[in-house]
């Protein structure tokens, strides 16, 4: 490998982790030494990158000793278990999860929207919940644009937001109906086949659920905006990778149809696909195994003065987790900031 930092990868045999191998292969960051680390019981797996074999290994306080930067794809616990580890062996912490995201003196990070946030990371930067990063990506650039009010958001998740098992049960689920037999559900509240479900993660206060407060409170951290009026609906959908949404926007200042496009046809990290006269608008399907928000169906609110509609879709896994963890790296790799 060539020189630069040393990476360790938490949660290497997951869909996250084998993601963030296949999107740091691509991305060609310079790697001085790559650990692949997971929990205990999986040290000893085997995992590839870059035409090596590598051995996964236990994560534990001394896996960090020799680690630069880790990149944590691991579940909320794992990561407050083991992150106050990594940092306190001066090793920059990089998470997935929720566990830090709204730690005051910990940066939320969507390297299109706020890269120098990473400047007063204290050991830890947090990677944003996917539905959000795909949302700021797309709305930033209107509200440095505009400004602002107000933003309403229905989301269309795919199962493989729920992992491995969320993918799984979309199948059994499909397998049942079509054979006429029951489904059993594990992973979903209800049968996700044919279905909509308009519940992700718990209730919280006001009936709204957590995966809906998430896209509230990171949106107003990212982009310093503690006073943006936000309401989001989660919906899970049979689809297999790549969630979509739906997203009114209220800004300060008026701003056309045209003048939107142009601005988000120069924002970083988008692709306008914005022709619903030919049929061509996002979509999940096409979406998937790209790093782009993609966005489309440009339209004026027409039920409040100073709106507009648009719909984008990313793919969750890769900007909405690896790619996006990968691109904070790079900051700090960049930057020397560990």
């Amino acid at each position: 490998m060539a020189e630069g930092v040393k990476l360790a990868i938490v949660g290497a045999t997951g869909a996250v982790g084998q993601e963030m191998l296949k999107v740091l292969e691509e991305r060609r960051l310079k790697i001085k030494e790559l650990l692949c680390l997971a929990d205990p019981r999986e040290a000893g797996t085997i995992v590839k990158f870059a035409g090596e074999e590598l051995t996964v290994r236990a994560a534990d306080d001394k896996a960090f000793k020799w680690a630069d930067v880790a990149l944590f794809a691991v579940g909320t616990d794992v990561s407050r278990q083991l992150i106050p580890q990594a940092v306190a062996s001066d090793c920059v912490a990089i998470d997935n999860s929720y566990a830090f995201r709204l730690e005051k003196d910990v940066p939320l990070v969507v390297p299109e929207v706020n890269p120098e946030d990473v400047k007063w990371h204290k050991g830890i930067i947090a990677n944003p919940n996917c539905s959000t990063i795909i949302m700021v990506v797309a709305i930033n650039p209107i509200h440095q644009a505009a400004g602002l009010k107000r933003v309403i958001v229905s989301t269309y998740q795919a199962v493989s937001g729920a992992g491995k098992a969320g993918l799984e049960e979309l199948d059994q689920h499909i397998n049942a109906h079509i054979n006429g037999l029951e489904p059993k559900m594990e992973v979903f509240q209800h049968p996700i086949a044919f279905n909509l479900i308009p519940h992700i993660d718990v209730f919280v206060d006001e009936n709204y659920t957590r995966e809906e407060m998430k896209m509230v409170w990171e949106t107003q951290k990212i982009m310093h905006a503690p006073q943006l009026r936000i309401a989001a609906t989660a919906v899970r959908v049979p689809v297999y990778r790549s969630h979509s949404e739906a997203i009114n926007l209220e800004t300060e200042k008026p701003l056309s149809v045209a003048e939107a496009r142009e601005i988000l046809s120069r924002a970083p990290g988008v692709v306008i696909q914005d022709d619903p006269q030919n049929n061509s608008y996002p979509m999940p399907l096409y979406s998937s195994n790209r790093d782009e928000v993609f966005v489309g169906r440009i339209r004026r609110d027409i039920s409040t003065d100073n709106g507009l509609v648009i719909w984008v879709a990313a793919d969750q896994i890769r900007k909405g987790a690896a790619t996006n963890a990968i691109q904070i790296a790079q900051l700090i790799i960049d930057q020397n900031l560990y």
